[in-house]
């Protein structure tokens, strides 16, 4: 059962991101702002959510949360910066979007610089762990995930619609054969090694 809050009596936005570990595309990140009495049995990491549950519960996340706003660093601004940076950066617009100001942040993971003069807690599988975290991952994964099959209908040559971008053998067998995209990330290891393939969480 995930906690509802990790300050009491605050108004706390949870952050988390999706796409860091992908090949092509954005990377995505949303903050969350739920009512202190807020529950829901079925809220979880959005990674240990089929995709329907997923899609169902950010309907539920946008009706009832205080506020909620979705966050945006581009394949470009990625190869610029840096994937851990655009990460951050990415929660930081997603900050910027809310409606309703917080006044702590708690973010997935354990790395994030300070956004405003808010402060923050990092927690390692904060997903996992607490409401507003799991929240935001659900609207993160779902939002790229939509934006991934949009990219889709411009170059379905690299099944975007399945793989969402990361790297799978497939995917990057494509990019052998066809070459890279405007939205692949060009300071990945984008063909990898054929014995290194695995799918990255984030």
């Amino acid at each position: 059962m995930l906690q509802p809050y990790y300050h009491r009596d605050v108004i706390e936005a949870g952050c988390d991101e999706a796409g860091r570990g992908c090949l092509a595309g954005p990377v995505y990140a949303a903050a969350v702002i739920l009512p202190p009495d807020f529950r829901n049995d079925l809220l979880n990491d959005s990674k240990q959510l089929s995709e329907k549950k997923r899609y169902a519960l950010r309907e539920v996340v946008e009706r009832e949360a205080l506020a909620w706003a979705v966050g945006i660093v581009t394949n470009e601004e990625i190869d610029r910066i840096n994937i851990l940076r655009a990460s951050i950066l990415a929660m930081h617009r997603a900050l910027d979007g809310l409606k309703l100001r917080p006044e702590e942040v708690i973010v997935d993971g354990n790395r994030f610089t300070p956004y405003r003069d808010l402060p923050y807690t990092t927690i390692v599988k904060g997903d996992g762990k607490y409401m507003s975290i799991a929240a935001a991952s659900i609207l993160a994964k779902t939002y790229r995930d939509d934006c991934m099959q949009r990219l889709h209908r411009e170059y379905p040559v690299y099944r975007w619609d399945s793989n969402k971008g990361y790297p799978s053998a497939a995917h990057r067998q494509a990019i052998r054969e066809h070459g890279t995209s405007p939205y692949h990330r060009l300071t990945f290891n984008l063909l990898g090694s054929p014995q290194m393939e695995f799918d990255f969480g984030g």
